[in-house]
């Protein structure tokens, strides 16, 4: 049995990228993989895939990889996504509206039991099969919904606010895609997504190849 809890972070992630390659395998027929083919897929070398995929024991073979059905499911299974994760979100703008109709969310395991929002011309519309609630339902919903995951997308000075409304509701992971930083306690997990931030290191990483030379006209 793998626990999770002795898998690194920068580790986690990178069985993230795995997964994501062997599920698009899997829909393409394809039964095996080696640790060179999955390590140029995801731009990880090939010694580190084997030391990742180490921890599950002798799932590759010699000659033969790694059996892509086999170890599908036991990164599924690592990374909890072999359950479902029922999920509410904050902020039903247009990046809310976005993650609600997003199909895949739910095809992977997560599941937008509920959405809340402050503005009252919002609450009580239907998005994406949800019925927009207050923000003072918020407690007694994520609790009958048992709800564990809670994405924010919210103005970055109402994030914090709403931050801490969800770990009071007993959220275990938040999702957060306003532009600021949470700190919360070390029992939550967060992840931050910053689009701008993204774009900012792109945009850096193409000025960067132009310096060195490396674009062609």
């Amino acid at each position: 049995m793998i626990i999770s809890e002795r898998i690194s972070k920068p580790t986690g992630r990178r069985m993230s990228l795995y997964l994501r390659v062997l599920h698009s395998l899997l829909e393409l027929g394809q039964v095996s993989i080696s640790s060179k083919e999955l390590g140029s897929q995801t731009g990880v070398k090939d010694a580190q895939v084997r030391k990742d995929l180490a921890c599950f024991g002798s799932l590759g073979r010699p000659g033969v990889g790694y059996r892509i059905l086999d170890l599908h499911e036991q990164l599924r299974r690592l990374l909890g996504m072999d359950q479902t994760w029922n999920a509410v979100l904050v902020g039903a703008g247009n990046i809310g509206r976005a993650l609600m109709a997003y199909p895949r969310f739910r095809n992977e395991g997560f599941d937008f039991v509920a959405a809340f929002d402050q503005d009252k011309k919002t609450i009580g519309k239907q998005i994406a099969g949800l019925k927009i609630q207050p923000m003072s339902e918020l407690k007694k919903t994520v609790k009958e919904k048992r709800a564990k995951l809670g994405l924010i997308a919210v103005p970055p000075d109402a994030a914090v606010h709403v931050a801490h409304s969800l770990m009071d509701a007993g959220i275990r992971g938040i999702l957060n895609f306003a532009p600021i930083r949470l700190d919360l306690p070390a029992e939550i997990a967060v992840v931050n997504v910053d689009f701008t931030d993204a774009l900012e290191q792109l945009a850096f990483e193409i000025r960067l190849s132009t310096i060195d030379g490396k674009t062609t006209k």
